[in-house]
């Protein structure tokens, strides 16, 4: 136990305690604890990685209070709790965070260099233009990807420290570790044994910044400007010319077809027919297909490989050849299509070659311009064009070779098996499953897992050489399990030596690494120690609980049901409780983009972490939150709660509680009975993932406790001659255990700061109160507490101090709640100073008259 200070203070909570937490142990997966109870007395959360380039932000502190107030209370159920943390540092943020911090870009093609020294770590010499940055070595490269994520994840565990996250920091892992690495190979492997995972030669979109493949869930839709070009297609009959209308004249040479709708009747005629295009006259079919839209433009668009994800669908379907024409660095590529056969034609198309996308659209309306083919350009408008979520450019859309995994796009089986595993999960709130129902069936390709940087896991395999030395695709080659991890580009496949590497007859290295949503897939086997520790697996597998962001269901929690649908055949945990979002004070969500994000560490300073655990608490799942920091206002009342509590537990402990004390007063049954409903509540609140309802209920007790009941009783507990002293002390007592428990989860250096000033085991790992049965009058509490605001709102109203004596008062009250107030007399009188207390008949509760001492005097 701890001595109780003069002056209760938060400030230096959170260092003291998390050092005694450390110290005890407090946090740890008890192993022989789990192995006794079995899985049923195990709660496992599957907890998220958060992305270690750069700094935490305020909505981290919120989303991660959510997490802990659940394990905090299973914790207190008497569950053995498994909460343990990851890193997540690979993938494109961490690799452009170090590009920019150090200065520095990867240049494959460069030698390792020992010696290297970065030109400058962070400050202000940070630079984002490629140009500006000096190339180094992939392995180079890769050593200050590893420098800096490490340094920023003692910073992130530093300040989760701070906020009072109750995770085994034991239980951790980095998803670039050695360990995450060989998970991560040996899970694809077996995707590959099992036929689920693939390579193949398709349209891919592209960012030409990052050069690099990117999957459908990590787009996002950004307005741009754009306009409408009226060209002029020739029918090759000679009777007229086919006007179509498209924001994207430069892939003209690379158009494939027209397309209309089926029951479009301006284009019927026309399908089955010829026309040729304008600038390079190629000859190409008009088409029909249902996603033609008959009121966009003139109702007949042009299909280019590939200007769109509508093309892809069109090229696929309707059996189209690819003329590709923009190459992965996003400029029109040398070589013009084959097709495009006339002088003319191949000199035009040699004025776009080389040319960026924007050169290349204003030379294309330049040369139709001068050939009359162009007929009109309508006003600028803004349209919705594909980005990568952490990309600047638009994205293109360029045929590459990728690897695949089957996610249910094109598999109805396996989309039906992946929307019924969605439906056994228990959704905080519920409505939530909706999201990832409609993100699983508007699926449109596999989940395309490879990407083209240098900071990831690589792809374990290599390929065949045939006698040209040109790659066989149809002779994949693969590591034996043992070898995991691997790396194929230092590592050799079995059966053959390194003096085979790029020569005819040899093999070659995959030099691809995975996206990085194919290693977080696997957070709950990268945690539960999959393949690695079976007995812990058994112990943890399922998880009860995945917590995240409302944002990444598409992306991390659909990638982590497909990977256990696919391995296990279940779903990874039973529930998944989804945050909401932060907002600023204009309701905008914060975002690095839109530079509204709020960093925690500051705030924490300022008003201390229980503040901050109870803002974050105060909100619903699923609900976003405003968060002004110039006027944290609920921040605010978290921190005046949280004194009041220590300094309510400090007056309360004050009171001796005589040895064989027992209830025996009317109102102390009443506080107890009442406080039962509360546990009852919170409990039930609790369990249904509502933390923000228990913290409610409890608070609202808490206030009526102080303001009302312990003003009530503290004369009658302080009289030792008192005959009720006995019930007032232990009532009381028994009040401050059950409330320090119930606010334990939020007020988490607070409630174990009071609860050591008479306890030696922390209240965190005490066991959840339950309802004593105390039997009492619920109303007693009620009709005592309103006489109470009554008595004082009489003194105000007379403009007397509350400590004025009272000669008499009548207190009228309805005849059903007289009893009562006649049980907590006594207090009563105590309370208001009150000599002579008359209880009469009236509507309600309320003073009828009042004589005040000085006044007879």
């Amino acid at each position: 136990m701890t001595a109780i200070p003069d002056k209760p203070a938060l400030e230096g909570l959170e260092a003291k305690w998390d050092g005694a937490w450390a110290d005890r142990g407090t946090y740890l997966f008890d192993r022989d604890a789990a192995r006794a109870s079995g899985r049923a007395g195990v709660f496992s959360v599957d907890t998220p990685p958060p992305t270690a380039s750069g700094s935490l932000h305020i909505g981290h502190v919120f989303s991660f209070t959510h997490t802990d107030l659940k394990a905090r209370f299973e914790r207190m159920r008497g569950k053995t709790v498994f909460y343990p943390m990851g890193w997540d540092d690979n993938g494109l943020p961490t690799e452009r965070r170090v590009q920019n911090y150090y200065g520095v870009r990867c240049d494959p093609s460069l030698p390792y260099d020992p010696q290297f020294t970065p030109p400058f770590e962070g400050g202000d010499n940070k630079s984002s233009r490629a140009a500006d940055q000096q190339p180094i070595s992939r392995r180079n490269f890769i050593e200050l990807c590893e420098r800096l994520t490490v340094e920023d994840e003692k910073q992130f565990e530093e300040l989760f420290r701070k906020l009072g996250l109750s995770v085994d920091w034991t239980q951790t892992y980095r998803t670039i570790s050695d360990d995450t690495i060989r998970v991560s190979q040996l899970a694809f492997l077996r995707n590959l044994d099992r036929g689920e995972a693939y390579q193949a030669m398709a349209p891919t979109l592209w960012d030409i910044d990052f050069r690099s493949a990117i999957a459908q869930a990590e787009l996002e839709d950004r307005d741009q400007p754009s306009a409408y070009h009226r060209l002029a297609f020739h029918k090759t009959d000679g009777s007229g010319d086919v006007l179509i209308e498209t924001t994207r004249p430069e892939l003209l040479a690379a158009c494939v077809a027209l397309v209309a709708h089926p029951d479009d009747e301006r284009y019927q005629p026309l399908f089955g027919t010829t026309v040729s295009t304008p600038l390079f006259g190629v000859e190409v079919p008009v088409l029909a297909h249902p996603l033609a839209q008959p009121d966009k433009g003139s109702g007949i668009a042009m299909i280019c490989t590939f200007g769109d994800v509508t093309d892809i669908i069109w090229w696929r379907e309707l059996d189209l050849p690819n003329r590709t024409i923009i190459g992965q660095d996003g400029r029109i590529v040398a070589d013009a299509p084959d097709v495009i056969q006339t002088d003319a034609a191949r000199a035009a198309y040699a004025e776009l070659a080389g040319k960026t996308v924007f050169s290349a659209k204003k030379r294309v309306v330049e040369l139709l311009q001068e050939s009359g083919e162009l007929l009109e350009v309508s006003k600028p408008f803004t349209h919705a064009v594909k980005f990568f979520e952490k990309g600047d450019r638009p994205l293109e859309i360029v045929s590459t070779r990728q690897w695949y995994l089957r996610n249910g796009a094109r598999d109805a089986a396996l989309r039906e098996k992946l929307i019924a595993l969605g439906q056994e999960i228990d959704w905080h709130p519920d409505f939530m499953r909706v999201r990832f129902e409609n993100w699983t069936n508007g699926l449109t390709g596999d989940w395309l897992v490879s990407r083209q940087r240098f900071f990831g896991v690589p792809i374990p395999v290599w390929y065949a050489l045939d006698e040209n030395g040109e790659r066989d695709y149809d002779r994949v080659l693969v590591p034996e399990l043992g070898q995991l991890p691997v790396d194929p580009t230092s590592d050799v496949p079995p059966g053959y030596s390194e003096d085979q590497r790029g020569v005819p007859g040899g093999f070659d290295a995959e030099r691809d690494i995975f996206d990085t949503w194919a290693t977080s897939s696997l957070t709950p086997q990268l945690a539960g120690g999959w393949q690695r520790d079976d007995e812990l697996w058994d112990l943890v597998a399922p998880f009860d609980l995945r917590p995240q962001g409302q944002d990444i269901i598409r992306t991390w929690l659909f990638s982590t049901l497909l990977r256990s649908a696919l391995e296990d055949d279940r779903a990874p945990w039973t529930d998944a409780a989804i945050s909401g979002f932060i907002v600023d004070p204009d309701r905008k969500k914060m975002s690095k983009s839109k530079g509204n994000v709020v960093t925690p560490a500051a705030i924490l300073d300022q008003h201390g972490s229980d503040a901050v655990r109870y803002w974050a608490a105060s909100s619903r799942l699923g609900t976003d939150a405003a968060f002004d920091p110039q006027n944290p206002t609920q921040i605010k009342i978290g921190r005046r709660l949280a004194i009041k509590v220590l300094n309510a537990a400090k007056f309360v402990l004050s009171f001796p509680v005589p040895e064989g004390a027992r209830i025996t007063h009317a109102l102390d049954a009443s506080m107890l009975t009442t406080l039962d409903g509360v546990v009852r509540d919170a409990t039930r609140a609790f369990e249904q993932y509502d933390h923000a309802r228990a913290l409610e209920i409890t608070e609202s007790f808490f206030w009526t406790f102080c303001d009302d009941y312990l003003e009530l009783v503290k004369e009658r507990a302080y009289d030792q001659t008192d005959s009720g002293q006995a019930s007032a002390a232990l009532a009381l007592r028994i009040a401050l255990e059950t409330l320090l428990r119930l606010f334990a989860p939020v007020l988490a250096f607070a409630a174990e700061e009071a609860w050591s000033w008479f306890h030696e085991e922390s209240v965190h790992v005490s066991s959840w109160p339950e309802p004593l049965g105390i039997e009492g009058d619920p109303a007693v509490l009620s009709a005592v507490s309103e006489a109470l605001i009554g008595i004082r709102r009489a003194k105000t109203e007379a403009k007397a101090s509350q400590k004025t004596p009272v000669s008499s008062l009548v207190l009228g009250a309805p005849a059903a709640l007289t009893p009562a107030l006649e049980s907590a007399e006594g207090d009563l009188k105590a309370v208001g100073r009150i000599a002579e207390l008359t209880f009469a008949v009236a509507d309600a509760i309320a003073v009828q008259s009042v004589e005040f001492a000085e006044q007879e005097a």
